[in-house]
């Protein structure tokens, strides 16, 4: 079997997409993009191969004589596990990190807050469907946070001094390819499951070897397309790179086969493009120079508030009323949060504003490409925000009618589907031009 790999790499987040010679999705790869634009696109194609093999793993379980009953719980307590086991690690690399650049008085404040971080995961991954964020820092630096606020209250330690230490170490670990055995943490996760639920010797063993014959698999990777934000930082031949435009065009056709408009709003841009019935571009919109509204503007205001960037639409959400927003230049935007804070606005109610004033300018993006047409699809991060979908759903309604909203569960991962996808398709896998 050969398979095809897109890469989009974002300003935020760097999205790696698996797909076989039949173009199903098998793999999946997302990380916070770092400076270093090599080890963000190595992590995240890391990240595809281990989540594909996962999915090789589900398939081969499949086949095996196991109770039909029992397998969609199989999977979910197997993936569930498996993903603790990514996570532990995780924070085992940033808690020694952390207590390797925390200053003597401040290493027994920082090693109780990773005691409260493991033990939270544990909860956290124990509900086989958790919704939370994909991303680690995301996680643990919303968990680590609130953490430090209980250690600081014993007022041995102080809260920017432990929030320091934790900002420092990030910056060092995200900068790290990590080293993830693929059957090791299988074989973790199945035992995790085998604890909890003690069952049968045969399902068992049908496990074990789906476990042995995914960890062997030759996952070659026939071609690769790079595109996003810094598609050209990326170590492709020149023949290997598309237009996030192009890319986000033919994986929302790809998704939606009878999509006609596509909105994506990523980390630096908001796009807005017109496609026809073979996903090929015919209009397009974007705001090339400035990130307001975006996924990096949305992220400032999650740290100006110190809560995780997908904890804003559930807030947003709890609104009773949305406050007036004079600006959503980024540059700004901490200075109007902090003065409507002051006189006594809520976070719901500010960030309610905040995210009508995002969409408003995706509003107008749309009409100057052409307007919204039915079907119409929503892709990027920031379609996984309640708030902003809610906003953007009522705004198209309301100018052009119902129009079907389609958002797919891997809307993020729409510009690195269309560049797989382009990767399949190419006219010759030696370098001609990519059809």
């Amino acid at each position: 079997m050969k398979y095809y790999l897109g890469i989009d790499l974002g300003s935020t987040t760097t999205k790696a997409l698996l797909i076989d010679e039949n173009e199903e999705i098998i793999g999946r790869g997302l990380t916070n993009t770092r400076c270093n634009y090599f080890v963000a696109t190595e992590v995240a194609k890391s990240e595809a191969l281990n989540s594909a093999r996962f999915f090789l793993l589900k398939r081969e379980l499949e086949k095996a004589l196991i109770d039909d009953s029992l397998k969609e719980r199989l999977f979910d307590e197997l993936g569930a596990n498996f993903r603790l086991e990514q996570q532990l690690s995780h924070l085992d690399l940033l808690n020694e990190t952390c207590e390797k650049t925390a200053p003597e008085n401040v290493k027994d404040g920082v090693s109780s807050i990773f005691k409260q971080l493991k033990t939270d995961a544990q909860e956290i991954f124990a509900d086989v469907k958790t919704d939370q964020s994909r991303f680690f820092r995301d996680m643990a630096g919303s968990a680590y946070c609130a953490a430090a606020t209980k250690v600081s209250e014993s007022g041995k330690v102080s809260f920017d001094s432990l929030v320091a230490v934790y900002d420092k170490a990030i910056l060092q670990v995200e900068n790290q390819v990590p080293e993830i055995d693929f059957q090791q943490m299988a074989r973790k996760a199945q035992a995790a499951m085998k604890k909890q639920n003690g069952q049968k010797a045969e399902m068992h063993e049908a496990v074990d070897k789906a476990i042995s014959s995914a960890a062997v698999l030759d996952l070659k990777i026939e071609q690769m397309v790079g595109t996003g934000y810094g598609r050209q930082r990326l170590p492709f031949e020149k023949s290997q790179i598309r237009s996030e435009i192009l890319c986000h065009g033919l994986g929302a056709h790809f998704m939606f086969p009878n999509t006609r408009t596509v909105l994506d709003i990523g980390g630096q841009d908001t796009k807005a493009i017109q496609i026809d019935d073979k996903g090929v571009v015919t209009n397009f919109q974007m705001n090339d120079r400035c990130a307001a509204g975006c996924g990096r503007y949305l992220g400032y205001i999650a740290d100006e508030l110190n809560v995780g960037l997908h904890e804003l639409g559930p807030l947003s959400l709890a609104a009773d009323r949305a406050c007036q927003i004079c600006s959503t230049c980024t540059v700004f935007a901490g200075a109007e949060l902090r003065d409507l804070l002051s006189l006594g606005e809520s976070r719901e109610n500010i960030l309610s504003g905040l995210h009508q004033a995002i969409v408003l300018r995706a509003m107008s993006l749309l009409a100057r490409s052409g307007g919204v047409e039915n079907e119409f699809t929503f892709t990027g991060g920031v379609a996984k925000n309640g708030a902003v979908v809610k906003a953007l759903d009522e705004l198209v309604a309301e100018n052009y009618g119902e129009r079907k909203l389609n958002i797919h569960t891997d809307s993020i991962f729409t510009g690195a589907l269309g560049a797989a996808l382009y990767a399949h398709r190419a006219i010759d896998l030696e370098g001609a031009e990519v059809a």
